[in-house]
Order: structure tokens, then C-alpha cells, then sequence
């Protein structure tokens, strides 16, 4: 079992930054790859982020890419999500997600998730 809590959402002006952080437990957390996704209202579950513990690769949502930087601190078994440059899109209920071995890049192959925390950007 992982257990996933994420932290560091809020309101934030166009143009801001927020950054987002998942503490993660459970025994084999360090051999699961871990993601971030989003859910706006009345749309569907989307990739944003991930990252792998293993190794530094990293992949984005082409929507966020250069905005939004993942990171993780093995030492602290958590992973963060710098969002710079917000846009009023970007508002959503961000989730932390964890898979077995390798980070995943869909909703439905997410094997763990977290309560989300809002995110929710002005004008």
C-alpha cells in the first residue's frame, strides 16, 4: 500500500506560481512512479506530470510543458510540482497518482491516489 497526501494548493493570480507537493508512505514507495494529474470541472481526468524514483526522467502534458517543473526528494519521499506563468486554465483539483515501477501517464493505469488539493487561478 501507498498512501499519497498532497499539499500547497490555492488561489493565484494569472501569471503567479504555486507549487504543489505529494508526501508519499508505504513500504515500497521507492520502487513507484509518480505523476500528477488534474481534473477541471466537467471534464475529464488529465495527465499533467511525471517522474520516475529510479531515474530523473520526467514527462509533461504538452499543455504545461515549460510552465511546470516535477521534482522529487527521495530523502523526504515526496514529489513536487513547481507551476509557473498560470493561466486561468489551470485551474483544477490537482491530484498525486503512484504506480508500481513506472509513473503513470493515464488516469486509469494510476494504481494509488491522493484527496487532491485545488488549484484555482484568477484574472
Amino acid at each position: 500500500q501507498v498512501q499519497l497526501v498532497e499539499s500547497g494548493g490555492g488561489l493565484v493570480q494569472a501569471g503567479g506560481s504555486l507549487r504543489l507537493s505529494c508526501a508519499a508512505s508505504g513500504r515500497t514507495v521507492s520502487s513507484h512512479g509518480m505523476s500528477w494529474f488534474r481534473q477541471a470541472p466537467g471534464k475529464e481526468r488529465e495527465f499533467v506530470a511525471s517522474i520516475n524514483w529510479s531515474s530523473p526522467n520526467t514527462a509533461y502534458a504538452g499543455s504545461v510543458k515549460g510552465r511546470f517543473t516535477i521534482s522529487r526528494d527521495n530523502a523526504k519521499n515526496t514529489v513536487y510540482l513547481q507551476m509557473d506563468s498560470l493561466k486561468i486554465e489551470d485551474t483544477a483539483v490537482y491530484y498525486c497518482a503512484a504506480r508500481r515501477f513506472s509513473a503513470p501517464t493515464m488516469a486509469s493505469d494510476s494504481t494509488y491516489w491522493g484527496q487532491g488539493t485545488q488549484v484555482t487561478v484568477s484574472s
